[in-house]
């Protein structure tokens, strides 16, 4: 997609909107970090992947009896498969 916008002073900074179609086919939302990059007369705006870092004990402390699943009958084994 392709759009026109207006550059706004914001500021000290200037700033441009960026048309809803855009931003929710790149999921943009309001408090994400985007990555800025100068290339000639384009600036390349590129969404940041999040920091995520998991922790085992804390994902297990939210198993509950309201979202644990069922276990699943893979068949018998194959190959050379310890079970």
């Amino acid at each position: 997609m392709e759009a026109t916008v207006k550059v706004q002073k914001l500021g000290n900074s200037l700033g441009i909107s960026i048309p809803s179609a855009i931003a929710n086919g790149m999921s943009l939302r309001e408090g994400l970090y985007v990555n800025l990059q100068e290339s000639g007369n384009r600036i390349i705006i590129e969404a940041r992947k999040p920091n995520v870092s998991y922790n085992l004990t804390d994902l297990l402390n939210e198993i509950t009896e309201n979202n644990i699943h069922q276990s699943i009958d893979t068949g018998t084994p194959v190959g050379n498969e310890i079970w």
